[in-house]
Order: structure tokens, then sequence, then C-alpha cells
């Protein structure tokens, strides 16, 4: 009987008593992709593994991206320089559009996890000064029926859950038997 090699996570959930859960959730999250990509080796971030065809450190980029998206270009309707800068196309639902996730060769694990925990940072301030029955602005991302900052934290967490998911993995796949769970843990 072979060994279980599934990523096992040793980091505990924020607490149910918690007074900003959505806020310690996102951030749970968040630092557990970054942790977990900043563990792989510079080569195997840059790895695809998957038939969808994204790298670790893409998938970096991509929540970093999102987060953005959803809370200051969404929520609070502020400009952003390159909403869809995680993307090889400018707008990646459009009709026709063919693009996929792409990072730069210069740009490094280690910044994109510093720029996530600075829309972190960004996240969380918004979170502690609006109520979550707030609306997002409608002259940002919502162009009409703008959604509540609830709904905008449900989706992001559910985001972030299912790519912490697609990512161990993909961690499974680069470490190999055995390196999975010394990955995980670091």
């Amino acid at each position: 009987m072979s060994k279980d090699q599934r990523v096992g996570r040793d980091l505990a959930e924020p607490d149910h008593h918690e007074e900003r859960l959505w806020a310690a959730y996102l951030t749970f999250y968040r630092e557990q992709l970054a942790r977990a990509v900043l563990a792989l080796t510079p080569g195997a971030r840059r790895s695809v593994l998957v038939p969808s065809g994204w790298s670790p450190i893409e998938m970096l980029s991509h929540v970093l991206h999102m987060e953005q998206r959803w809370f200051v270009w969404g929520f609070l309707g502020e400009r952003v320089a390159e909403p869809w800068g995680d993307w090889t196309v400018d707008e990646p639902w459009a009709d026709g559009a063919d693009g996929r996730w792409y990072v730069a060769t210069d740009v490094t694990a280690e910044r994109l996890a510093e720029r996530l925990t600075e829309i972190g940072a960004r996240t969380t301030e918004v979170l502690a000064t609006h109520p979550l029955t707030a609306r997002a602005h409608l002259d940002g991302r919502f162009a009409e029926d703008p959604p509540t900052l609830e709904w905008i934290c449900f989706h992001v967490l559910a985001e972030y859950a299912r790519h912490a998911g697609q990512l161990d993995v993909v961690i499974e796949l680069s470490a190999g038997p055995g390196e999975a769970q010394a990955l995980s843990a670091r």
C-alpha cells in the first residue's frame, strides 16, 4: 500500500469568533497561496504541469490582480493601471478573446507576493471601513447592478479556495513523492 501523498496544511483556519472573519479568511488563503508558491524552486514556479496551461507564478499573479479587480476597481470604483494585467489580452471575457495567464520573465514570485500583501492590506482596510451591505461603485468595474461588499468577499474567498486546491495538485506533481508534505509545511 502506497503512502498518501496529498498536500496537507498545518496552518489553523481563523477562529470562528474572529470579529472580522471575512478579512481573516482572505488573509489566510492569500498567505497560503503565496507561501506555497515561494516554497517551490524558481524552475518549479514557472513550470506548467496541468492541461489548463498555467504555472504557479502565473496563479500568484492572477490572484493579486483578481483581488485588486474586485475590491479596488470593482468595489471602490478606483482606476487601476492594468486590471487584466495577469492576462495576455485586455479583456479575457470578451467574445473571441483567446487569452491566458502570463507573467514576464523579469517578474519574480517574491515581488508578486509583496504586491499581494499590499493589495491584501488595502482589502483589509476596505472591510474595516465599509459595511458588508454596501454596494460597489458604478464608476469602476460595474456599469449596472453592482454587487454588495459581502457578495464580493464570498466570490473572492471562493476563488482563493478553488485556486489553493489547484495549487496543491501542482505542488504534488512538482515535488514528487514524499516532498509535497515538506513543501506545504514551509
